[in-house]
């Protein structure tokens, strides 16, 4: 690394590390709120049966039992949540919240580390990066679990490089746990030719599903279908298409269609590349997606680690750099929802540079050979 480089990436680590004690000054969310209801469905699991854990009416009791002063909300998650969440439910509730939240940054941030290509200063601004925006810290202080669908699909980078196909394919199976957030990222794979990881994943989650289907009956599918296809919670459009562009109806889902084919046809263009690719299902996820909370944002984060890892150029670094700088004050200083519909754009325009990056290269290569004809 030349010394301007090393300059740079010094400042870079300086900045990033700043954001990370700023966001850590953001209380404005409710602690454990999140896990709260997670917690609150394992209990419902455990002692009424599993088919019950869409009856909003034991949820919220089971709620207002763990934490008597927290606001209830609606469990609207996948069954496999409500499962994971088993994992502390025997633990007193303090506990087993920073147990669980702990486990939740540790998670992403050792699926950053381990996975990283870059070695040096360059390695670790890219995961301080990806940790410091608002989302993630937000999503940990609730008790989110989109972390570790984040840090899923990080490793299954490194396991696709490593040529562990089958093993990203499982591992890849934990998107299951919030599918609205990376669903195109197995589609994404196979349109680039991983054909064993999409399989195994296919696999895994197909079984999964029979385990929801038995474990749930007939009954408790029907009420999870039907409470996500009816009035979903306030707030949760407003990192949508709908919000960002003033859309809706047919031209919502014809550009939702638009926003398919070009993320599988520039998975395909980027084949040689498997992080590109991925990163590109990551953004095409989140912009088709219908409801989104602001936590969910940790895949941009990790799209954007993914773009660091493959374009070395500083062309490419510096502009995630001030990303992961602008995410936390932007937010905390805008009043956090006028601005929060902008993040979408932002994925917009993600998107269409790696779709325009995929026709101007004929075949992309390794990030090494990139950074030394950039």
């Amino acid at each position: 690394m030349t010394e301007s480089r090393r300059l740079w990436a010094y400042l870079a680590l300086a900045v990033v590390i700043g954001a990370l004690f700023g966001d850590v000054w953001n209380h404005a969310e409710e602690v454990g709120i999140d896990f709260h209801t997670y917690e609150a469905a394992a209990k419902v699991g455990l002692q009424q049966g599993w088919s019950h854990i869409y009856d909003q009416g034991l949820v919220a009791a089971a709620q207002t039992a763990l934490v008597p002063d927290q606001r209830t909300q609606p469990f609207l998650s996948p069954p496999t949540v409500a499962w994971l969440s088993v994992a502390v439910s025997g633990l007193p509730y303090n506990l087993a919240f920073y147990i669980w939240a702990i486990a939740m940054l540790v998670a992403f941030g050792w699926a950053l580390a381990w996975s990283a290509s870059s070695t040096g200063v360059a390695r670790w601004i890219a995961v301080g990066g990806a940790l410091a925006p608002y989302w993630v810290l937000r999503a940990v202080r609730v008790g989110q679990i989109v972390p570790v669908v984040a840090g899923s699909v990080v490793v299954a980078w490194r396991l696709v490089r490593d040529e562990r196909q089958v093993a990203a394919g499982l591992v890849l199976s934990l998107i299951l746990l919030k599918p609205n957030t990376a669903i195109l990222v197995p589609f994404a794979l196979l349109a680039a030719g991983r054909y064993k990881t999409f399989i195994t994943w296919a696999a895994a989650s197909a079984a999964i599903g029979i385990v929801a289907l038995v474990t749930l009956g007939t009954g408790g599918v029907t009420a999870y279908t039907d409470q996500l296809t009816g009035q979903l919670p306030r707030g949760v459009d407003w990192l949508t298409l709908e919000r960002a562009i003033g859309i809706s109806g047919p031209a919502a889902l014809a550009l939702r269609l638009v926003i398919i084919g070009a993320t599988l046809a520039a998975a395909f263009r980027l084949r040689k590349s498997p992080g590109l690719a991925i990163a590109v299902g990551i953004l095409g996820s989140l912009l088709i997606a219908t409801y989104l909370h602001d936590s969910d944002l940790c895949l941009l984060s990790a799209a954007a680690f993914l773009i660091w890892e493959e374009r070395s150029a500083l062309k490419w670094r510096i502009p995630l750099a001030v990303g992961w700088l602008i995410a936390v004050p932007f937010v905390a200083l805008s009043g956090h929802r006028p601005f929060q519909t902008l993040w979408t754009l932002v994925e917009l325009g993600m998107l269409a540079v790696l779709v325009v990056l995929a026709w101007r290269v004929e075949r992309i290569e390794p990030r090494d050979r990139v950074a030394n004809a950039a």
